[in-house]
């Protein structure tokens, strides 16, 4: 069976960022491996391009750069925000705003973003918007570990079901966090 769509597809992989040799993002092994739904949408479309007709058994080794994979580094998405949108109760939450801190929020038009706490000044939090890997490319090297048709309620859905629920975790946006996942 080759991966293609509507195949639930399982890999062990490596990412590294900015080169072959770069810094190792994330190691998935063999016991514990990506598994989804191809051409669900759910993965970036060239990661997905490169698995395409591959087989059981088989490795692969390519590259995405960062315009096919999260955008490059926006500058626009790095912003500042008054201080005074962290208070609760009247004072700001110094345990919630600290640097590196990932904090969830949303736009004006109620689209839901988590940001990077990069700066504290008195009046003002300089926050960074971006992907953490906007502006790298990456370089996957793996295998593929398992090939399945999915089932007519995973392609239903989008996304896989496994024996104790929903893989992905989007039970409740389908409504199958009713029982309806086997």
């Amino acid at each position: 069976m080759e991966i293609s769509q509507n195949k639930v597809v399982s890999l062990s992989y490596e990412l590294r960022a900015n080169s072959k040799d770069g810094e190792v993002i994330e190691t998935v092994d063999r016991n514990t491996p990506l598994t989804f739904l191809f051409g669900s949408g759910s993965l970036l479309p060239k990661f997905e391009d490169n698995l395409a007709g591959l087989k059981v058994g088989d490795s692969f080794d390519f590259s995405l750069v960062s315009v096919d994979a999260y955008g490059d580094f926006d500058e626009n998405s790095v912003i500042k925000i008054p201080l005074q949108a962290f208070q609760m109760d009247g004072k700001v939450d110094y345990e919630l705003v600290k640097i590196g801190n990932k904090i969830p929020m949303q736009d004006s038009q109620g689209h839901r973003l988590t940001g990077v706490v990069k700066v504290i000044e008195s009046d003002a939090v300089t926050m960074d918007f971006n992907h953490p890997l906007a502006g790298n490319s990456l370089f996957f090297k793996g295998e593929v570990t398992e090939i399945r048709q999915a089932t007519e309620e995973e392609m239903m859905h989008g996304h896989i079901h496994g024996n104790t629920g929903c893989e992905s975790g989007s039970c409740d946006s389908c409504g199958c966090g009713d029982g309806g996942c086997h």
